[in-house]
């Protein structure tokens, strides 16, 4: 389909989801919001996408939300719009195809939470990122005082989300809230070559490790466990399994179907 706000490429794979609204810094309206929610359904509808790169056009990743529309919110309208946007992203989170944030530029507020939805987080050395709703009278709408804390402890969370406070990459970084920092010029293709090693691996398998992480993380570990040993025991059932197994022992690479 066509977006107003997104660019939607697909090459080798991987489809490239592109925040376009370099004017505006890629401010996260309502309408853009939307439009994610539609992007990554068709990414995982589509048989030609395995995987998913989410970045912004221009200096910014998404360097936060539209203003202009939270300035004259409602209380409910305000509950009802940070709803909607959580149970967006958390389609990024739940996406049973790999999902990487290529975070080449400003990365605030809503567009550190959205990074925050993706299931890895590589960063440009120009890259800043922060939650500064505290500046505004608010506090994060989309996950941000969720997600955070869980990514990179409670007290690093808090010293973020209370200071408002933007950080560059390396210290992202450090923290954990980045998983890899690369040169400006080199973060697309990184990202893409992550990517890359992932698609050559079983797509079940892939979806499994995804759903046994996401719904294991807030569990105990006892069943946490559960939830892993059920997934094996279920893709012990697939071709895949049993091509892996063979091509193993046949030192040969092998060709998974997605069955």
């Amino acid at each position: 389909m066509s977006y107003q706000f997104l660019s939607f490429d697909v090459s080798d794979r991987i489809a490239t989801i592109t925040v376009n609204r370099p004017d505006k810094l890629n401010a996260l309206n309502d309408a853009t919001i939307a439009e994610l929610g539609v992007a990554i359904d068709e990414a995982n509808a589509r048989d030609d996408v395995g995987a998913v790169l989410l970045t912004g056009a221009g200096r910014a990743f998404v360097a936060g939300a539209d203003i202009s529309e939270l300035e004259s919110q409602s209380p409910l309208e305000a509950q009802r719009r940070a709803r909607a946007g959580q149970v967006i992203f958390r389609r990024f989170e739940t996406s049973p195809k790999p999902t990487i944030a290529a975070i080449n530029g400003f990365a605030l507020g809503g567009g550190c939470e959205l990074a925050m939805a993706c299931h890895m987080r590589i960063a440009s050395e120009k890259a800043k990122l922060g939650q500064p709703e505290a500046k505004l009278g608010i506090v994060p709408g989309y996950g941000g005082t969720q997600r955070l804390p869980r990514l990179i402890g409670r007290g690093a969370a808090l010293r973020l989300l209370l200071t408002g406070d933007m950080i560059d990459a390396a210290e992202a970084h450090r923290l954990g809230l980045v998983d890899q920092v690369t040169t400006p010029d080199e973060l697309i293709t990184t990202v893409r070559a992550v990517l890359t090693s992932m698609l050559a691996n079983a797509p079940l398998a892939i979806a499994g490790c995804i759903e046994a992480v996401n719904r294991g993380q807030d569990v105990p570990l006892e069943e946490g466990c559960t939830i892993e040993s059920d997934f094996f025991g279920l893709l012990s059932s697939t071709a895949d399994m049993k091509e892996g197994m063979r091509a193993f022992l046949e030192k040969r690479p092998p060709h998974f179907t997605g069955r």
